[in-house]
């Protein structure tokens, strides 16, 4: 497209399109376990990469990319054994897990995030600490949610990661502490 000026200049401009570009983002949770018996001793640890839920993902959207409102609480949660989860997955439907609550905390542990880095954050400084207090209690996993409540079926499920391994054992008096990391990447 040519425009001529008053003043006899000349301007072009041609738009090009590259159809061979493309944008992803890729957003991920690995969820580190560590459990230690009532004396301290490290009992076992694991390591697994979850799924962001659609509604995490819808959510993820909604207050970032579209600026509504922004609740900056999240929470973890355990899951039961050999957890099934979905996509699909919600606080108040989620058919293939049930939530394990057999620990002192009154509430889910808060995820305190430590400073952004390389598109990476974690709770590596303030690990979710769960005492548990039932004698052979299996887990699954764990899971991020937006409301605290021990069982609780409200808040939004933001991700949820099921051991890749067999479930694992904790007694009453062990502890588990649980790591998040977050990260985003352009795939």
């Amino acid at each position: 497209m040519d425009v001529k000026t008053g003043a006899g200049m000349v301007c072009g401009a041609d738009i090009v399109s590259r159809k061979d570009v493309q944008a992803a983002l890729a957003v991920t949770n690995k969820y580190h376990f560590e459990a230690f018996d009532k004396d301290g001793n490290l009992k076992w640890e694991h390591t697994v990469d979850n799924i962001v839920t659609n509604v995490g993902l819808d959510d993820l959207l909604d207050k970032y990319l579209k600026g509504s409102a922004y609740t900056a609480g999240f929470f973890v949660g355990l899951t039961d054994g050999t957890p099934t989860v979905a996509a699909g997955d919600t606080m108040a439907s989620h058919a293939g897990w049930t939530e394990v609550a057999a620990y002192t905390e009154a509430t889910r542990e808060a995820l305190t995030l430590g400073t952004v880095a390389s598109q990476s954050v974690d709770n590596s400084a303030s690990k979710a600490s769960f005492s548990i207090n039932a004698d052979t209690t299996v887990i699954g996993g764990a899971f991020l949610a937006t409301d605290n409540t021990k069982s609780g079926t409200t808040g939004t499920l933001y991700s949820v990661a099921a051991f890749d391994a067999a479930d694992k054992s904790l007694d009453s008096g062990d502890t588990l502490n649980v790591t998040v990391t977050c990260t985003a990447a352009s795939a």
